[in-house]
């Protein structure tokens, strides 16, 4: 089982910069793909942008050149650098965790994290 930890959300003015943070309960070596979603209020909860265990990582169109994902194995945690925020990237982020065997997948979620991108 793979626990999940967001930290890092709050309250930023339109503009400013935020590092959300994703702590995992087990070495990332064993997880194929980890990754950052969003749900604002009355809306779908969407991905933001997610990165393999190789290093490789993908956007969404909305935030691509703003947002960068990455990740420190050693530290088992995965980071979300979101910079030039604006008001609707307001949301409660999520971290996911997806495992993939011969046997069949898993994907566990984090309990999420609000960014409010007010003035």
């Amino acid at each position: 089982q793979v626990q999940l930890v967001e930290s890092g959300g709050g309250l930023v003015p339109p503009g400013g910069s935020l590092r959300l943070s994703c702590a995992a309960s087990e070495s990332i070596f064993t997880i194929n793909e980890m990754a950052w979603y969003r749900q604002a209020p009355g809306k779908q909860r969407e991905l933001v942008a997610h990165i393999t265990s190789g290093d490789s990582t993908n956007y969404a169109d909305s935030v691509k050149g703003r947002f960068t994902i990455s990740r420190d194995n050693a530290k088992n945690t995965v980071y979300l650098q979101m910079n030039s925020l604006k008001p609707e990237d307001t949301a409660v982020y999520y971290c996911n965790a997806l495992k993939i065997r011969a046997t069949g997948s898993m994907a566990y979620w984090g309990k999420g994290t609000l960014v409010t991108v007010s003035s």
